[in-house]
């Protein structure tokens, strides 16, 4: 069986995944879940997708992969079609972290499995919020190179507080990852240098570009240092 390629943002959450079964939420074309079961990473995967374009052609390459056994695809919205419990972890990628939050929101607590790793296409901020609201915590982040950083995010449901962001300035550090500024990644370093640039001329007390300027510094003397 040749396997499908992935992305690069595709590849990182694939290497954060391992369950006994596996849900990709929005999956488009199935490829996550069908390297997930060939390399052994999932025991068995349930795409779900809401759209009958991409509906067809994930049931069509998880036909030609002869992993319809392993695999099943299920047509609806979110976790909607999937039963309380049914899953050890999910997969959202490849959406807005609004959208992302959204979908999450709309699960309820009951469909929602203990392990999460998700891939928001812009600020990965509202997912870190909604995780920690929510009980669940930041166990590993990614950033990813490509059009712009992909933020790869795996969350996982714990008691209490989540140590990720202790002796850390809150605001940077669900603005720009906890795990993400303790590493001091060159790509979160730009990143961070490159909101300080934009920012800088349009701060002014009481504009919010004024309190972003003071969560990138902030984050700036965590990394300790210029972004160059």
């Amino acid at each position: 069986m040749r396997l499908p390629s992935l992305d690069a943002r595709l590849e990182a959450v694939l290497a954060l995944i391992r369950a006994g079964t596996h849900a990709d939420i929005g999956s488009d074309h199935a490829h996550l879940p069908i390297r997930l079961i060939a390399q052994g990473r999932a025991e068995r995967c349930v795409v779900v997708e809401l759209h009958p374009g991409p509906l067809a052609h994930a049931r069509g390459n998880v036909a030609r992969a002869r992993l319809a056994a392993r695999i099943e695809v299920r047509a609806g919205d979110g976790f909607g079609p999937l039963a309380p419990g049914e899953v050890d972890s999910a997969s959202v990628t490849g959406m807005g972290a609004g959208t992302i939050a959204g979908i999450l929101r709309r699960a309820g607590e009951g469909r929602l499995p203990p392990a999460l790793v998700l891939q928001p296409n812009d600020s990965p901020g509202p997912l870190r919020v909604w995780a920690r609201e929510h009980g669940y915590h930041l166990r590993a982040e990614r950033l990813i190179p490509g059009h712009w950083p992909y933020p790869v995010l795996r969350l996982e449901r714990r008691p209490g507080d989540d140590p990720a962001y202790q002796g850390l300035p809150l605001a940077a550090a669900l603005r720009y990852g906890p795990h993400l500024l303790r590493e001091g990644a060159t790509l979160l370093r730009r990143q961070v240098w490159a909101d300080i640039v934009r920012l800088t001329p349009l701060a002014a007390p009481g504009r919010t570009a004024q309190t972003q300027l003071e969560t990138a510094r902030a984050a700036l003397e965590v990394l300790g240092g210029d972004g160059h």
